[in-house]
């Protein structure tokens, strides 16, 4: 069931684009530009860019020094990915479990298998795995940060990132209709030019009162400062189909949550797409720590998940 399971997976992760490189899992997202060359995209893109890694040889003189041939562990043939050995071997820590009696890594999917069933799911908070996930809506990115228990967010800043930098989002619904494919098209043209003329007219009124040049010891600074008021104030007529590139690192149990919650039906669509991308990501990654999730295609065409072992 595992494998065939695992066979779905990687076909569906490929049929999207999905690569694995040196172990690391990423699905990129085109760019696409309207005729005045206004940059947007239509699906989130997702790159794994960190995970765990693992020595445990240099546990040895502590397993050693108890004298129950605990250091044994260590020469187990079956090799775990870092992030399951880390897992099993925190959790192996808590009952002692490193003498021969103990469950080996052959027997790791049932290991795992019991600690999900039993929901003791705080061991799964040993293992971070990071994201770079652009092609999301400033929308989307004010409904992923109210995930807050094992996550860590960086973000883009309207406020200091040029106008220049900006792109946009396009929705399914738009793209499936195009009436209203060409109303976004034509939407954020217009975004992007009242962005620079209202950026323009800003900095010409800021340059009259002679804001910059107040010190020419501090010219630098006083540029970066000018940057940001016309940025914070020209940024007013962005709306949330503006992109919002963003860094998510969390831990293996906060992420099975938030793909729980959010890669199902009652989630919203761009936010259902993405979390699955990272579903995705994360189970060809880790495939003993997420092989109990069913892939779910929903009437609208996108994917989602379930699990029998809600909240572990």
């Amino acid at each position: 069931m595992l494998v065939n399971n695992q066979e779905k997976i990687k076909t569906i992760f490929e049929s999207i684009g999905g690569k694995i490189s040196d172990g690391f899992t990423f699905i990129d997202s085109r760019v696409y530009y309207t005729k005045k060359g206004t940059p947007y995209l239509k699906s989130p893109g997702v790159i794994m860019i960190a995970k765990p890694e693992i020595k445990i040889e240099n546990t040895k003189n502590f397993l050693s020094e108890y004298q129950n041939n605990f250091e044994d562990y260590l020469s187990d043939p079956d090799k775990l990915t870092a992030g399951t050995q880390l897992i099993k071997f925190s959790a192996q820590l808590c009952y002692m479990s490193f003498g021969p009696k103990r469950t080996w890594n052959k027997d790791a999917n049932r290991y795992f298998e019991n600690i999900k069933s039993s929901g003791h799911g705080s061991v799964l908070e040993h293992s971070y795995y990071s994201f770079l996930i652009y092609g999301v809506s400033r929308s989307l990115t004010h409904e992923l940060i109210r995930h807050r228990a094992g996550f860590a967010y960086s973000q883009q800043s309207q406020r200091y990132v040029s106008g220049n930098l900006i792109r946009f989002v396009e929705r399914k619904e738009f793209q499936d209709n195009k009436y209203l494919h060409n109303l976004f098209e034509k939407r954020i043209d217009r975004i992007k030019e009242e962005y620079e003329e209202i950026n323009n007219i800003l900095k010409k009124e800021q340059e009259k009162l002679k804001i910059l040049g107040q010190s020419s010891d501090d010219e630098s600074h006083l540029k970066t400062e000018l940057r940001k008021k016309l940025n914070q104030t020209a940024r007013a007529i962005f709306t949330n189909e503006t992109e919002a590139p963003i860094v998510v690192t969390a831990n293996i149990r906060a992420w099975r949550h938030t793909i729980e919650m959010r890669a199902n039906n009652y989630a919203e669509t761009e936010i259902r797409e993405l979390f699955f991308r990272i579903f995705l990501c994360l189970a060809l990654v880790e495939p003993i720590l997420f092989n109990d999730y069913k892939i779910i295609e929903y009437k609208d065409g996108i994917y989602g998940v379930e699990t029998k072992y809600k909240k572990v």
